[in-house]
Order: structure tokens, then sequence, then C-alpha cells
């Protein structure tokens, strides 16, 4: 007997969640169908907010398509080349130190494939630029006869240990990028945003329930093809559903206000835009930084060609 009062319980229960639910429901598909003359209307501040909000999302889901790729190392790392484990096994001055005490051509050749130290080398662009370089520099300098160093040989040496500089410069934008900019994107995009959406469905929510009891206690009913009207005038209103009227009214100026509320915070803060800063000064810093690095070896190659082509100038004047 106790089984069976409790599972009345569980019945009445379930058909006092359901019967809001259906009517919710009820009232929406009459609107869908233009069945509804007398829609409850949100204030126009409330629509200028859900519009904001709306414009906020958009911005936060198109910079994050693009920003995004700034999580994954390889996004700059040309697709057309071929690198093998062997070239991503050492750093170029790992392998720019192994060849400093080569002396012979076979034992620099061991040191360009020397067995990795550590993890795979970056896939970034100007990690690729300085393994190509540093591989061109041991070609030439192994297929050099001549006395001294071969000029273009030395400058791709030096250009390729400052292109990994700026490789491992772009990586420490990217990780300031990471922790600085999206992660507080994302945070707003998939927590703040979602706290609006989760108030603005409450309003919707209270709002059609505001409805189907107005409509309910007014006489309206549900018919395809035709309009609802109303049965009864609101002075004719027993006390009961005048209560029922007023009882979702208070929700759902209840559940506006906190929307109003929750959107606001979400339009108000600062932290997009502070955000945003730091991916500048997360950008300006690694371009700084490979100013610098291209700046000191710039001098260093212009000498190098200076010597060269004064070399060349004697040449030519004594043949």
């Amino acid at each position: 007997m106790d089984a069976f009062k409790g599972f009345q319980k569980s019945l009445t229960s379930i058909g006092s969640q359901f019967q809001p639910l259906a009517s919710r429901t009820l009232q929406y598909t009459k609107e869908q169908l233009g069945q509804v003359e007398d829609k409850t209307q949100l204030p126009p501040d409330y629509i200028d907010l859900e519009k904001r909000v709306d414009a906020l999302k958009q911005v936060h889901q198109k910079m994050l398509a693009v920003t995004s790729h700034y999580s994954h190392e390889a996004y700059d790392y040309p697709p057309n080349i071929k690198e093998t484990f062997q070239d991503l096994g050492r750093t170029v001055s790992e392998k720019v130190t192994l060849l400093s005490s080569a002396t012979s051509p076979a034992e620099a050749q061991a040191a360009l494939t020397a067995p990795p130290s550590a993890k795979p080398q970056p896939k970034t662009f100007p990690h690729a630029i300085a393994r190509a370089s540093l591989a061109s520099s041991q070609a030439l300098h192994q297929q050099h006869t001549g006395s001294g160093e071969d000029p273009l040989a030395t400058a791709l040496e030096k250009y390729a240990l400052a292109m990994e500089r700026v490789g491992e410069a772009r990586l420490a934008q990217d990780a300031q990028i990471q922790s600085r900019f999206l992660a507080g994107w994302n945070t707003t995009l998939n927590t703040n945003l979602r706290f609006a959406a989760r108030a603005r469905a409450n309003v919707e929510k209270a709002r059609l329930n505001l409805d189907a009891v107005k409509a309910r206690v007014k006489g309206t009913t549900f018919k395809f093809g035709a309009s609802g009207h109303e049965g009864h005038d609101e002075a004719e209103l027993s006390p009961e559903a005048q209560e029922e009227i007023e009882k979702a009214e208070d929700e759902f100026v209840t559940q506006t206000e906190e929307a109003v509320s929750v959107m606001k915070n979400v339009l108000d803060t600062p932290e997009p835009l502070r955000n945003l800063a730091e991916l500048i000064a997360a950008q300006i810093e690694y371009h700084k930084k490979a100013t610098e690095i291209l700046g000191e070896l710039q001098p260093v190659i212009e000498g190098l060609q200076t010597e060269q082509e004064d070399a060349y100038r004697k040449n030519r004047e004594n043949a």
C-alpha cells in the first residue's frame, strides 16, 4: 500500500512538472502558427541588450576562429617541405656546436644526423628556414676547396642560428597569446556568454508561461487555422485566476531583471579588451625580438658580402 502511495506521489510530481512544460510548448506552437494576438512584449532596453550580447558572441567566435591557430605549433610550417626524423633530431645550435669540432666530411655528416637529444624540433617556418640554411651551409662547406671559408656558407650558418632564435621567439609569443588572450576569450565565450544565454532562456520560459496562463484562465483555445480569442474580460477573472496571472507576471519580471543584470555584466566587463591588449603586446614583443635578432645579423652578412666583393674585384684586376 505504501509503495502504491509512493508511486502515486511520483506520478503527481511528474505531472506537476510536465504540465507547465506542456503549456509553454503549446503556447510556443500557437505563436509560431500566428494564433496569438496578445503576446507579452519584452522591454526595448532588454531587446537592445540581447542584440549587443549577440554581437559580442559573434565577435568572439570570429576572432577565435582565426587566433586559435596560435595553439597549433605548425600554423606557418611550409606544407611542401619534407623533413626527416634526423632533420628534426637536434637544434640548429646543437648541430653547429657538433660541426665545429668535426675534422672531416664524415664527422660533419655525422654531426648533422646525430641522434636526437630531446623531443623533435619545432615545426615552424623560422625553424624550417634555420634547418634549411644550416644544411645548405654544410653542403657548400663540404665542397669548398679554396683557402679560408666559403663566405656564403658562413653567412648561411649565421642566418640559421639567427632564424632559430626567431623561431623560439615566435613560440614564446604563441605561449603568451594562448595564456593571456585565447584563455580569456574562450572563458567569455564558453562561460560568461553561456550564463547570459541561460538567463535569456529563463526569460523566454517565464514569458511563455505567463502568456500560457493568461490564455488558459481567459478561456482561449488552440485551434489550427484560427487565431486565439479571449473569452472573458479581465474584469471577469476570478480572484484565483488573477492571482495566478500575477504570480506568473512576478516570475517574468524577476527573470527579466536577472537577465538584464547578467547581460550588462557580460557587456561591461573590461576583460576582453584587456585580453586583446595582451595579444597585441605579445605580437609586438615577438616582432621586436625578431627585428633585434635580424638587425644584429644584417651588418655581419653585409660585411661578408663586402669582403667577397673586394676579393672578387681584386681577382678580376689581377686577371
